[in-house]
């Protein structure tokens, strides 16, 4: 019905743009695979020009997720430590409490991966590794965004089998309140397969990127609502205190997406006493002490839609670039016959610690 709606608009003269401006919101999903998604391209750019289409994607709106390029560009401290030679890896996570809530009509063509990853969180990861841009403007900085997706490491057989996790949520317990299994919800098929947490290991094959993972992860029914995107650094090349009862553990540095936006700086220092054991110590940073200045996501969005700022917007190139990304993982997970089960309220989901076999730390659980 996108295209139906701006069929009706451009035969109405609403696209015409001689007087004042014409501009078109479209929400996800755009598409369900690439070639659904071209074919949307295609119909509407036939009605409309790239410039008046904005396709919105709410996660790119909230205040944590806005900053970080501000954080990035604006700090000497950061700028020198963000790549290949000091950082571990990256999580960026989407972690939610709530089951699909009567949303099975949709969520049974869609799953974790579609609903999820190929949209928010490859978003997020573009706005973590693109390089500066020339002047901050919108094509600018969506120029270095689709520089990071044509550099993603495109998967085959064996790095899906070994670098993707799919599970679905089974019954569980939270604060005394029995939760059903995804498969129990109302419109489920009782022998789907349909995932509700993925995980995908990405790799971006660029300079500053070569052998640093980036872990996109999202699940339902999770213990905690929460959304994070989580620096891990490397240890130091040697460490003095390494021999201790409580050895160092990695920094790491946390940009708080949801809720409670902020920022956490996790460092060593001695604890207090006569040893020289170590402790981990956590600096956090709110943006907002009483929450009052943070602006909802759509807010934001609705409001550079009207001044014409399409920096937060998906082009026409990244949603595609996405899901040619992400296609050969659906395709990859097409014809399971069966899929993991975690329980419901817990962490439990299998196959999450293999994806950090190889890094410093493990998977990190959102607190």
């Amino acid at each position: 019905w996108y295209t139906t709606v701006a069929e009706g608009l451009y035969k109405q003269g609403l696209a015409d743009e001689q007087k004042g401006f014409r501009r078109v919101i479209i929400e996800k999903p755009f598409g369900m695979d690439l070639q659904s998604a071209k074919k949307l391209n295609n119909e509407l750019m036939r009605l409309l020009d790239e410039s008046q289409i904005y396709r919105i994607d709410h996660y790119l709106g909230k205040e944590s997720v806005q900053n970080l390029l501000v954080y990035r560009f604006t700090n000497s401290i950061l700028e020198p430590l963000w790549n290949r030679n000091f950082i571990d890896h990256i999580q960026i996570s989407a972690a939610e409490s709530i089951g699909i809530e009567y949303r099975a009509n949709y969520y049974e063509k869609s799953g974790a991966l579609r609903d999820m990853i190929q949209s928010h969180l490859m978003q997020v990861m573009t706005l973590v590794a693109m390089e500066p841009p020339v002047e901050f403007t919108a094509d600018a900085v969506r120029d270095e965004k689709i520089k990071v997706l044509r550099a993603v490491r495109p998967f085959d057989a064996e790095s899906v089998e070994k670098q993707t996790v799919a599970a679905q949520y089974g019954a569980g317990q939270s604060d005394e309140e029995s939760l059903r299994a995804y498969v129990a919800e109302e419109g489920v098929s009782p022998d789907s397969v349909t995932e509700t947490f993925a995980g995908v290991r990405f790799h971006i094959d660029n300079w500053r990127w070569q052998g640093v993972p980036f872990v996109l992860w999202t699940g339902k029914r999770l213990p905690k609502r929460v959304s994070e995107i989580m620096i891990r650094f490397k240890k130091p090349p040697f460490n003095l205190f390494d021999t201790h009862a409580t050895p160092p553990m990695a920094n790491s540095l946390v940009f708080r997406v949801h809720p409670d936006e902020g920022i956490a700086l996790r460092m060593n220092a001695k604890m207090p006493g006569l040893t020289t054991d170590t402790q981990r110590m956590v600096m956090r940073a709110p943006y907002s002490e009483d929450g009052d200045d943070v602006s909802d996501a759509y807010e934001v969005l609705l409001h550079d839609v009207l001044t014409g700022d399409a920096t937060l917007f998906s082009r026409a190139d990244e949603v595609e670039e996405s899901w040619a990304i992400i296609e050969p993982v659906m395709e990859g997970w097409k014809d399971r016959i069966s899929v993991e089960r975690y329980r419901s309220g817990s962490w439990d989901v299998p196959g999450m610690e293999a994806l950090f076999e190889d890094c410093v730390g493990s998977w990190h659980k959102p607190s």
